[in-house]
């Protein structure tokens, strides 16, 4: 029985101190592959690195948080480091790309529009190099919608939604267009109700798992503002937090965590099709 993370940033400042220690932690827990998107085309090469260090695999493309200070040459730059590394079985997909409209100096018009030009360049790069995508969405699920559609590729789009927290309705959309969606360890917190009631009603082939290490704790790792206030650091997520975090799914679709990890290694599979001659026969 073995996991997939299929969203980490091992490539983050939190993690450079003992990045061999936390992935070691990880596939001690069973987690035996990693997806690691960039963030901003000065990330693209540490990114290929630890996914051939490591036997993982990586995403190229801009995040949305990096869109400020991004712009035509990023773009130009992607579309180069795409073709460079067209042959390289590690290279995934293209993200993590997409729209945030919950940061503050991300929601001004300006840069709502321009944050929505990056998002469809880089999707249409993605159709034209053949990839997934690997979207981050936040407070903007129903443009990242719009965008999709108006640019789906024939036979439609592959890719995850990343820690998704939309409505059913959304999430709905996302799945339709051929998307999976990211769940990891916002599930794990009783008062979530909402993000818990779309991980137990939607279909199982519709989900995939991820840590968003260093970022989203589960539970057991979280502190509050008060508890931070009063030296408490922040809990770091890591990979090796994802069978805990998987647990609780099963717990909440009723399902043997042992048929809950084969279905899904096979979703990763289906979402990011270049992970399957990775991860061997148990992607079938």
């Amino acid at each position: 029985m073995t996991w997939i993370d299929t969203h980490c940033h091992l490539d983050a400042p939190e993690l450079a101190h003992d990045i061999d220690e936390v992935r070691a932690r990880a596939h001690q827990a069973g987690v035996d592959h990693c997806v690691i998107p960039a963030v901003a085309v000065a990330h693209f090469g540490a990114v290929r690195d630890l996914a051939h260090r490591f036997g993982d695999s990586y995403a190229l493309g801009i995040h949305p948080l990096c869109a400020p200070q991004a712009g035509e040459q990023d773009l130009r730059e992607l579309d180069w480091a795409l073709a460079a590394h067209a042959s390289d079985r590690r290279l995934v997909a293209v993200g993590e790309i997409g729209l945030d409209f919950f940061v503050p100096e991300l929601k001004t018009e300006a840069m709502r529009v321009h944050q929505e030009q990056m998002y469809r360049g880089q999707l249409v790069l993605a159709r034209t190099h053949g990839l997934p995508v690997i979207l981050h969405v936040r407070r903007s699920a129903d443009r990242l919608l719009k965008h999709l559609r108006e640019l789906c590729p024939p036979g439609g789009w592959k890719g995850i939604a990343h820690a998704f927290n939309g409505s059913l309705q959304q999430a709905e959309a996302f799945v339709a267009l051929g998307l999976k969606l990211g769940f990891g360890g916002a599930l794990t917190f009783e008062a979530a109700r909402q993000l818990r009631l779309l991980a137990k009603a939607l279909p199982i082939d519709a989900l995939v798992m991820e840590t968003d290490a260093p970022d989203i704790p589960p539970w057991w790792l979280y502190r509050t503002a008060a508890e931070r206030a009063q030296g408490q650091p922040q809990g770091r997520n890591e990979p090796a937090q994802l069978p805990r975090i998987a647990a609780e799914l099963a717990q909440l679709r009723g399902m043997p965590i042992p048929e809950l990890a084969a279905q899904l290694r096979h979703n990763a599979a289906s979402a990011l099709p270049r992970l399957a001659p990775l991860l061997g026969p148990q992607a079938a």
